[in-house]
């Protein structure tokens, strides 16, 4: 099953009645993509991960209290979700103090994926490294916007709600963010 499909309507739908199979479809679903959009957010693979399980938990509990009516896809729940998750974390990393454990000994452990495709992998790596790159260089609503838009595939609709914003700002910035990039880009080439 695919975002955006029927099958996710009927998902939706499903998960108003706090159905926990369709709260694993879910899961199953939408698990990459919020990673990918939490991991252009935050640059480090573990914290990525543990923000996005605290993400679907989040929508777990969003559900359980009955407060998925006020949405109008699932996606755009989880993308509130996370972009809510993000701005959490940024504001305990600004008031939480840093303490080294270092004994002058790194220690490292390789967890082979088995189920990765080797190639495919470093390709995707790839690209985000060179995306990542460009983003890096825009301002942070620019960032969100393109990588709400074009990496993660929401409509206008759902990222004005994800963003509290109207359709209409949600285009205009888009517009904007886009022309940044192609800034960012032919800067890149002249080099």
């Amino acid at each position: 099953m695919r975002p955006g499909t029927f099958n996710d309507k009927i998902l939706y739908l499903r998960l108003q009645d706090k159905d926990k199979e369709a709260f694993i479809k879910a899961y199953d679903l939408y698990l990459d993509s919020i990673y990918r959009f939490i991991f252009f957010k935050v640059g480090s693979k573990e914290e990525a991960e543990d923000l996005t399980s605290s993400v679907f938990l989040k929508t777990w509990d969003y559900i359980q209290t009955n407060k998925l009516k006020e949405f109008k896809t699932l996606k755009s729940l989880l993308y509130k979700v996370a972009r809510n998750t993000v701005i959490d974390y940024y504001r305990k990393q600004n008031q939480r103090q840093e303490i080294s454990l270092d004994q002058g000994e790194e220690m490292t452990i390789d967890i082979v994926d088995e189920k990765a495709d080797p190639v495919g992998a470093f390709e995707l790596a790839s690209d985000f490294e060179s995306l990542e790159k460009k983003l890096s260089e825009l301002k942070d609503e620019y960032r969100e916007i393109i990588l709400l838009k074009y990496v993660d595939e929401l409509s206008i609709a759902e990222i004005a709600n994800v963003l509290n914003k109207s359709q209409g700002n949600v285009r205009v910035l888009i517009f904007r963010a886009v022309n940044a990039l192609k800034k960012v880009a032919a800067a890149k080439q002249k080099k």
